[in-house]
């Protein structure tokens, strides 16, 4: 018989606090970013849109969350995947071009567990990732 202890789920307070978190850090280095949290099931739970970072932000923390999210693990390790030659080079993006820029999704575990994750785009990969980084950081 299985014993699994449940694990909560991650909470719009949470999402609420990985975001400010985001933000604060990003805001500290001059950058503007948008950031998307979603649940454990791919759900969106929350997303703050920055209309002073890049027009494409908001749609790139998505698809960062997502891939996070899938592959339960932080796309700063997934970039030289999707550099030509790499495993996801053709990765397809909205625009229909590979997504070289990737760094910036963050798989969020509690007790082990993949409970969500968060997607930070506007600055620059290494950037977005410290940012998603600080944000996991805080929520623990």
């Amino acid at each position: 018989m299985s014993t699994a202890t449940a694990v909560a789920p991650l909470t719009t307070q949470d999402a609420d606090l990985l975001i400010a978190a985001a933000h604060r850090a990003a805001e500290a280095a001059g950058v503007n970013v948008s950031v998307t949290v979603l649940d454990a099931g791919g759900h969106l739970l929350a997303f703050r849109r920055d209309d002073r970072a890049v027009l494409i932000a908001g749609e790139t923390s998505t698809r960062k969350a997502y891939t996070a999210l899938q592959l339960d693990t932080p796309t700063a390790d997934l970039v030289d995947a999707v550099q030509p030659g790499g495993l996801f080079h053709t990765l397809p993006t909205a625009l229909d071009r590979p997504l070289l820029f990737i760094a910036g999704g963050v798989p969020v575990h509690r007790d082990g567990r993949l409970i969500g994750a968060i997607g930070v785009g506007g600055g620059a990969p290494d950037q977005d990732h410290g940012f998603a980084t600080a944000a996991i950081e805080a929520l623990a």
